[in-house]
């Protein structure tokens, strides 16, 4: 891998997205391999936002791969207290070997990547989700066996981390990307306009569609997630007036191929976004999905450590 951190998806290639899948893969069949691959070797995880799969995923990852992960919530460390993220990362990078950051700003995780001098992991940001989107497609190649030529539609709030990630992933592997969501709720428009400039090379296209049951049609993957997140909690009567209509029920899901699979990056707000009978369905991957976090990520970070070799 080209890259030394990654912080948005489309820091990567295609040549990066496919070695990271490819040594998923194999980390997944044949763990026993990588054991001692981490041997010694330290990760500092950062946390202003709490996160089941995230925190399990790394620590598991690392313990796995013969290392060590440490986690730093906003008690445990002086960022909370006015220490700059600047020297808070380079304190870090004297004692530790990797950095893994869940955020509120994307620009504290590119602070961190230009000033610990070790790779610097982008767990979540205000801009992006990348980790998450290396899940999620390694889930659609173990599911559909391809990429080209596939449609994914994101239901629901559209303006948010995870579907910037999964269109930014989407363009560099030749998936198509919709947005089904109302006015006010559309994915960022630089994003956007990123997406569809490398499509124009990969073949992916990214539209807005407005009506759900539209969007649906001819879908391969349907893709939810909470309506409301956290820090717009203020916010929640109104999305669920304004998203109401973009709930993924089994009447929407049967609108799809018939060999759809439904997405949920997880926690679900089963009865909101998505109902019981959706979460549950037999092409529900969900639970696939949030293991492959473990995965991808074990993958990812050992194609880091290789570039700063």
């Amino acid at each position: 891998m080209k890259v030394r951190h990654l912080l948005a998806i489309k820091d990567l290639d295609r040549e990066d997205l496919d070695e990271i899948f490819a040594l998923a893969a194999d980390m997944k069949a044949n763990p026993e391999r990588y054991g001692d691959a981490l041997h010694n070797k330290t990760m500092a995880m950062i946390f202003e936002k709490s996160s089941t799969r995230t925190r399990v995923s790394f620590e598991c990852a690392m313990a796995r791969m013969g290392g060590h992960a440490l986690f730093l919530s906003p008690k445990d460390t002086q960022l909370g207290r006015g220490e700059t993220v600047s020297d808070t990362a380079q304190v870090l990078g004297r004692m530790v070997d990797i950095i893994m950051a869940r955020v509120f700003k994307h620009g504290d995780v590119v602070t961190l990547a230009e000033k610990s001098g070790v790779p610097v992991i982008n767990g979540l940001s205000d801009y992006a989700h990348p980790c998450q989107a290396l899940a999620d497609f390694l889930t659609i190649l173990e599911h559909k066996g391809k990429f080209e030529g596939l449609r994914v539609v994101y239901v629901g709030d559209s303006n948010n981390n995870v579907t910037h990630s999964l269109m930014e992933c989407g363009a560099l592997l030749g998936v198509s990307v919709d947005c089904a969501c109302p006015k006010g709720y559309y994915p960022a428009p630089e994003v956007v306009e990123w997406c569809r400039e490398v499509g124009r090379k990969t073949g992916a296209t990214f539209n807005v569609i407005e009506d759900p049951v539209e969007a649906v049609k001819g879908a391969d993957v349907i893709y939810s997630d909470v309506w409301v997140s956290m820090g717009v909690e203020h916010e929640k009567e109104q999305r669920l007036i304004d998203l109401h209509d973009y709930q993924v029920n089994l009447a929407l899901f049967e609108k799809a191929k018939s060999d759809c699979i439904f997405m949920h990056c997880l926690p679900a707000h089963r009865g909101e976004e998505v109902t019981d009978d959706v979460c549950d369905h037999p092409r529900s991957v969900i639970f696939d999905e949030a293991e492959n976090r473990l995965h991808a990520q074990a993958a990812l970070i050992l194609c880091l450590f290789a570039a700063w070799k």
